[in-house]
């Protein structure tokens, strides 16, 4: 039960700090119809452009829309709660006629822009477009899995989309979207005065495009004195490049001839929403859209989505065929194939099921479950340390251990301290091995983080604070608490501005990544549940806020294929990165921690939504339990042919089946148990 003082901290830090509370923006329209106006308060925050409301590109050059042609409002009316704007533009093919529809709706306003073609032929290379100026040239923009801040860690790489001087426009196709906005942020405005504007749209192909599967893009585009929100009927542009896309992960490929042809009578309805906030801490204004998101897409139905008890069968039958046992070693391996290594952590996961069926013990029917606990474990604290820690790799042939990051091993931890806790009072279980194996591995990653010369590159050091917070709680070492806090309030000092966002918690990219955002959440919210202290709380909802922007929200329209014949879903799954733009089920495991941050906060859609990401995440397993990772929801690619970016959209490396893809259910399974809550359909 959440108490009343709980309760009211959490109001009163949601009405000083980090969340915008101002009243929803405002919309109005000149009298004489030159401009319409978005204010929040008493800033002025979004206008139309000052040569008229609708903008269409007559023709094509140089990769890019050309011959610009606008037209402003002829007539305002008012229909019950709508607002509606007419106007007509005139060429020498025909008659553009024109409409805008406006209504506030809670924390924003829903729009409506209509296009229709009055010609007598069918009117080439054009380009539909939507755009709203912020007066503010100094701006920091959040797109969400694709560009955060500007993506200053890896922008580095070269690998990433950026925003710089050099970057006019920051385009992008819609469904590569996992929450459809795009939100700019004053950077130079106190807390007070800080504004963030943000253009939502409804994703959805563009008509009568010229290239098959073409979306409507999505972005921002600088000027010489103001910044523009901006939808167009299929172009995208990107890091100082025309008529690009993010196709593979070392960066970028052409796509060219994004325009429309439009015919006689054509009619063509853009559904979209504008929002504006003022009033919030630095690195917060995008937060406000992400709750918005999530209230305009509502992505809460389990219908049609796998049940909960086959995914766990089938998960649970799948890991036993990954089983492995001489006189040697026993474990979980990696890979499909007889020699398979045990890897710990990040792909392997080979720790992970250590702690998952101990608590699924009156769920999972199976004698041999206990044994593949203990003996799993057994094996793997014979891993070798060093003065990092411990080796991950365990190689059957040879008998050797090798390989070692900080990623795997913070998690590889967690898996430990919550096998001990789960193992508590079960004579099933002897733990000395599991604790004397954790409490190396905290000391030594204790005096290592205590060291005044430790200051990690990444977020990636994130995950041993929730780690050390149980072993503090486990063995009363002060140490343990000490260091936790401490790389809890580093990484909060240097992520919650946003100036460094979360980043580098996976290991085959260096860049902006909802990992590292995970890492940085699970170990706020570790912290709070150590000390109870409210800031932690805070900090977790700002990097739940930044996991959630990799989360999709509404459900991509897939082009013909396997995942269009099986009706795939894409509501739950998550963008892995910046650089690697693909969906994946990684979203199962945070879905037990969104859950419980929706309970401590009192949000019963982030508890709906948990429920969605692992059910939704249990789509495309075969018969025989198997699933694999990569699906390919934009034009992007890993794997197979990457030649021909128009033919990537669709696609899915299914025979990528590492452990971790059967692991995290087992192991959310195991954590929604703990928590009593019913993940049934």
């Amino acid at each position: 039960m959440i108490s009343v003082k709980s309760v009211w901290s959490v109001l009163i830090m949601l009405c000083v700090s980090n969340i915008a509370t101002a009243a929803p923006p405002k919309l109005s329209v000149d009298e004489d119809g030159s401009q319409v106006r978005v204010t929040v308060g008493d800033r002025l925050a979004l206008t139309s452009p000052a040569e008229g409301l609708w903008s269409i590109a007559t023709g094509w050059e140089d990769q890019w829309p050309a011959d610009w042609r606008h037209a402003k409002i002829e007539k305002i009316e008012t229909v019950n709660e709508w607002t509606i704007c007419r106007g007509t533009l005139s060429l020498d093919e025909g008659e553009w006629k024109l409409r805008e529809s406006y209504r506030p709706s809670g924390e924003v306003i829903e729009v409506i822009r209509r296009f229709e073609w009055h010609g007598d032929s069918t009117l080439e290379r054009a380009t539909l477009s939507v755009r709203w100026q912020t007066p503010f040239t100094d701006v920091e923009p959040l797109m969400p899995g694709i560009l955060y801040y500007g993506n200053p860690s890896g922008t580095k790489s070269g690998r990433v989309a950026t925003w710089s001087d050099d970057t006019p426009y920051a385009i992008f196709e819609e469904h590569r979207y996992p929450m459809p906005f795009a939100s700019l942020e004053t950077a130079t405005d106190s807390d007070a005065e800080r504004l963030a504007v943000t253009l939502h749209s409804v994703p959805c192909t563009a008509p009568y495009g010229n290239k098959n599967d073409q979306w409507w893009s999505l972005g921002a585009a600088r000027k010489d004195d103001c910044t523009e929100l901006v939808l167009l009927s299929g172009p995208c542009a990107a890091n100082g490049e025309r008529s690009v896309v993010k196709a593979v992960q070392r960066g970028f490929m052409k796509y060219p001839d994004t325009y429309l042809n439009i015919p006689p009578g054509a009619v063509i309805e853009k559904r979209y929403y504008l929002q504006a906030n003022k009033g919030f801490a630095k690195g917060s204004g995008f937060r406000p859209a992400v709750r918005a998101s999530i209230d305009l897409f509502k992505p809460f139905a389990t219908e049609g989505l796998p049940t909960y008890d086959e995914i766990l069968r089938a998960k649970y039958r799948f890991a036993k065929s990954r089983w492995h046992e001489d006189e040697k070693s026993a474990g979980f391996g990696m890979y499909p194939t007889d020699d398979s290594p045990y890897v710990m952590g990040w792909c392997g996961q080979a720790a992970c099921l250590g702690y998952a069926l101990i608590p699924l013990a009156d769920t999972i029917d199976d004698p041999k479950r206990a044994e593949l606990v203990q003996r799993s474990l057994d094996h793997l604290t014979t891993s070798p340390f060093n003065e990092n820690g411990f080796l991950l790799i365990y190689d059957r042939n040879k008998n050797e251990w090798h390989g070692q990051d900080p990623v795997s091993q913070g998690q590889a931890m967690e898996n430990f301290a919550c096998a001990i806790i789960a193992a508590k009072d079960n004579e099933e279980y002897d733990t000395s091995k599991w604790r004397t194996f954790l409490k190396k591995a905290c000391d030594i990653h204790a005096d290592r983080i205590l060291a005044d010369d430790w200051h990690p590159v990444s977020t990636n050091e994130g995950f041993f604070i929730s780690p050390l917070c149980k072993a503090y709680q486990l063995f009363g070492n002060e140490k343990y608490k000490r260091v936790a806090l401490k790389a809890a309030n580093h990484y909060a000092d240097r992520h919650v501005s946003m100036e460094e966002p979360y980043w580098g918690g996976t290991l085959d990219a260096s860049c902006e990544d909802k990992e590292g955002a995970w890492a940085a959440m699970q170990g706020f919210l570790a912290a709070y549940e150590l000390t109870q202290d409210e800031k932690w709380l805070e900090r977790a909802q700002h990097a739940c806020d930044v996991v959630l922007t990799y989360t999709c929200v509404y459900d991509i329209e897939m082009p013909p294929g396997r995942l269009r014949n099986h009706r795939f879903k894409t509501r739950g799954w998550t963008d892995v990165s910046a650089q690697n733009q693909h969906v994946d089920i990684f979203g199962v495991l945070i879905a037990p921690k969104i859950y419980k941050l929706g309970t401590l906060t009192a949000r019963e859609d982030l508890q709906k939504l948990a429920k969605v990401m692992y059910l939704s995440c249990g789509q495309l397993i075969d018969p025989y339990g198997s699933q694999g990772e990569q699906i390919q929801h934009t034009n992007f690619a890993q794997r197979g042919d990457m030649s021909d970016v128009y033919k990537m959209r669709g696609g899915y490396a299914e025979h990528w089946t590492v452990f971790w893809i059967t692991a995290y259910f087992l192991d959310a399974a195991a954590q929604f148990e703990e928590m009593n809550v019913s993940l049934q359909n």
